[in-house]
């Protein structure tokens, strides 16, 4: 029998299926590190390359806390300056042909564990879904703000929007201190609190990004419960936004009480279902 120790250490080795299992099902930096030192004295190809990708997922996970640290810089600095309730404040629906427009209004904690948070339109829908229950579990204070259609029909979009930001404010100060505004590209009315208004600050702001998923997860349920109602529309699918499919449903059944009449094609959907012979008002 061979006594040559590199035979010795292949038996003794664990399979390689066994340690891809264990990297795969690692969740934590403990269990990574761990599974790491093992590797690290295994000379295997095998375990050389499980290494490898344990070393990328070291270099992604500090690229994704700079990105984050890069995201929380000026909640940060206002509040080393003092304040206490940084809430960021993002609405979503203004664009869509029905269903309201909701905004949120997010106070995060001094930690924050959140990767992948990003602006709700660059996070895949599952991952949304998961980001939202992470901040809802998380988050210091969140309120949440609607407007419904028939206000949206009479304010205007633009106004609407902009109520539905007031809404969700007034509803987090209810529960929390809000002493400092991180709105998107807007200037909330109504609030007595000093704000700063970000272009395209769901990408540039962590706060403002977790009220963009959180108000875009809340607005989805309240399509797809709108669908219910109306299903001939599709709402769950396209959450309202004016689709070749919603469009050609508008035109086939008309506007229904979901839709927004103060938008141009919901208006002409609307003219010309009512003057077709026949057509039922």
């Amino acid at each position: 029998m061979s006594s040559d120790p590199s035979r010795a250490e292949f038996a003794a080795a664990r399979p390689l299926a066994v340690l891809r299992a264990e990297l795969a099902a690692c969740r934590d930096d403990a269990a990574l590190e761990a599974l790491a030192a093992t590797l690290a004295t295994d000379a295997r190809a095998g375990a050389r390359e499980l290494l490898a990708r344990i070393e990328a997922r070291r270099r992604a996970a500090q690229a994704e806390h700079a990105r984050l640290a890069k995201l929380l810089a000026l909640r940060d600095a206002l509040a080393r300056d003092g304040a206490r309730g940084i809430a960021g404040v993002d609405e979503v629906g203004v664009g869509p042909l029905a269903g309201p427009v909701v905004a949120a209004a997010v106070v995060l904690p001094g930690l924050v564990d959140l990767p992948g948070l990003d602006d709700s339109k660059r996070v895949a829908p599952a991952r949304r879904e998961q980001l939202d229950r992470a901040i809802r579990a998380s988050a210091l204070g969140i309120g949440l703000g609607v407007v419904p259609v028939e206000e949206i029909d009479q304010l205007g979009i633009y106004r609407a929007a902009l109520e539905a930001m007031r809404r969700a404010v007034a509803s987090l100060a209810r529960i929390h201190v809000v002493d400092h505004l991180l709105v998107d590209a807007r200037t909330v009315p109504g609030i007595d609190v000093p704000q700063t208004s970000i272009i395209k600050g769901d990408q540039k702001d962590a706060s403002i990004a977790a009220a963009s998923i959180v108000a875009k997860v809340h607005r989805d349920a309240l399509m797809v419960r709108l669908a219910e109602r109306h299903p001939a529309y599709g709402f769950e699918r396209h959450m309202g936004y004016g689709t070749a499919e919603h469009v050609a449903a508008l035109e086939r059944f008309g506007p229904c009480p979901a839709h927004r009449r103060s938008f141009a094609p919901v208006a002409q959907a609307e003219r010309r279902f009512t003057h077709r012979p026949g057509a039922f008002v």
